[in-house]
């Protein structure tokens, strides 16, 4: 990567710019360039480009996509009623343009660069509002012209299974065998015995423009959790997705399997995404202060960033709980939060407040593993800026076990509760535009009702004989 002057700048490991692909397409390291974004789910979906090809046309014009692919459900099938792309428009295309700051070795991929794409519009050129790259971006832009940017980190939970992908597939999902076989959390002889996959997975991400921190085990039979170094936090949603499906990818590689589902067993903790966030002003962190809030000294800034995002979970839970399964995981006395309140250091609030000086940040423990990145950050700098700009107080720090809390406010215990907020939120419609809304609400509502026409294994299981 090169600064105005021609000179070589420091690069983050793993990273590419147009000189090293060509460099490396050039001495055949790389042949080829998936080209990808995310959908709905925060599933990647793109094209894979001979590298050279891509270097002639791909990087600078971009490709096209099926525009369908924002109404898809996660079986691939175009879903009816978005306004956005339907039948009657034909399901054109939108025009995916790389961003060239994501682009990056796959390490995991033989010969294999990535590049995330924004969309635009084919006919006015404009973004494509119900992207959700393109939701985190506006709102990013919004606390850049307040002066502001957002640094962030996903702290990402899942299971690790014995079976591969197919097998449990062909079980029909009903009984994978957990790699681990009692809880490990923090365990070493248990995380050893997993390291094949895990070891893996950070040395990858490692070489891929993703630097990790450390992994460990988790609560549940199985479950780990991978860390990796904060960012900007369009930087972190980037490398979110990446790590994501670069951990699915070479679960399939050794022939096991990870889910983020948030509760994929009834037995078991649930998985989530704690969500780490912090506000800067240049290199400043402006969380720090002298105001006394507890036992931490914090600014204004902090007390309102706070207030505002627990005053609009209600609104946005959705953006951090986006599925059915999602609401099955907030369970007293789970390690999942159920109350919206907030303390310091304490695991069983829903907003922990951690670190001091310029360490200072919001831990939020509601959103799970199966959280769109993009949508859930957008929805946290929204709520943030939303509190500075209302001055919005958060409530008393909440001393002791939350869960027994039965004054402080539930979280909405089901989707079909949170989509309703969130249609019917003045706050979203004007933040993220009526288009975006609507947009999404069709999306939430159509995966609820999805669930409400299935028949479930608990269905058949309690009625088949005895009813």
């Amino acid at each position: 990567m090169r600064d105005e002057e021609g000179g070589r700048m420091e690069v983050r490991r793993g990273m590419l710019d147009v000189d090293d692909l060509e460099a490396r397409v050039g001495e055949g390291a790389i042949d080829t360039v998936v080209v990808a974004f995310t959908d709905h789910y925060g599933r990647l979906h793109g094209k894979r480009f001979d590298a050279t090809h891509f270097l002639d046309v791909g990087f600078g014009h971009g490709t096209h996509g099926c525009d369908y692919l924002l109404t898809v459900d996660m079986e691939m099938e175009p879903v009816p009623g978005y306004r956005y792309a339907n039948w009657e428009k034909g399901y054109g295309d939108f025009h995916m343009v790389p961003d060239p700051t994501t682009l990056r070795v796959a390490s995991w991929l033989d010969r294999t660069a990535m590049v995330l794409c924004d969309l635009y519009d084919t006919r006015t050129g404009e973004p494509v509002a119900v992207a959700p790259r393109t939701i985190l971006k506006r709102q990013l832009e919004r606390a850049a012209r307040a002066g502001y940017h957002v640094k962030a980190a996903s702290e990402l939970e899942y299971f690790l299974y014995t079976d591969s992908y197919r097998e449990v597939a062909e079980g029909g999902y009903r009984y994978p065998t957990p790699a681990g076989w009692y809880i490990e959390d923090y365990h070493l002889l248990q995380g050893t015995r997993e390291e094949f996959y895990h070891g893996r997975v950070r040395r990858h991400l490692a070489a891929s423009g993703i630097p990790v921190e450390n992994s460990k085990g988790e609560w549940g039979r199985g479950q780990h959790e991978m860390n990796v170094a904060y960012a900007d936090v369009l930087d972190m949603a980037d490398r979110h997705t990446v790590m994501k499906h670069a951990m699915k990818e070479i679960a399939d590689q050794e022939g096991v399997s990870v889910t983020f589902m948030a509760k994929p067993s009834m037995s078991e903790a649930g998985s989530s995404c704690h969500l780490h966030v912090s506000l800067w002003d240049g290199e400043r962190n402006v969380f720090p202060g002298d105001v006394p809030m507890g036992p931490i000294r914090c600014s204004d800034l902090f007390r309102w960033f706070l207030g505002g995002w627990m005053a609009r979970v209600p609104e946005l839970m959705v953006l951090m709980a986006p599925t059915v399964n999602s609401y099955k995981r907030y369970q007293d006395g789970s390690w999942a939060p159920t109350r919206i309140a907030w303390s310091y250091d304490n695991r069983t609030a829903g907003f922990r407040v951690v670190g001091h000086d310029d360490s200072l940040r919001i831990e939020c423990r509601i959103p799970g593993a199966d959280v769109n990145p993009y949508l859930a950050y957008a929805g946290v700098v929204a709520a943030g800026l939303d509190g500075i700009a209302d001055q919005t107080e958060p409530p008393e720090m909440f001393d002791g076990d939350v869960y027994r809390a039965e004054s402080v406010p539930h979280v909405p215990r089901h989707l079909r509760d949170a989509v309703e907020l969130f249609a019917a939120s003045d706050f979203v419609r004007d933040v993220f535009g009526s288009e975006m809304q609507q947009h999404y609400t069709h999306f939430f509502r159509s995966e609820q009702q999805a669930f409400d026409a299935a028949v479930t294994d608990w269905e058949r299981i309690r009625y088949f004989e005895r009813i």
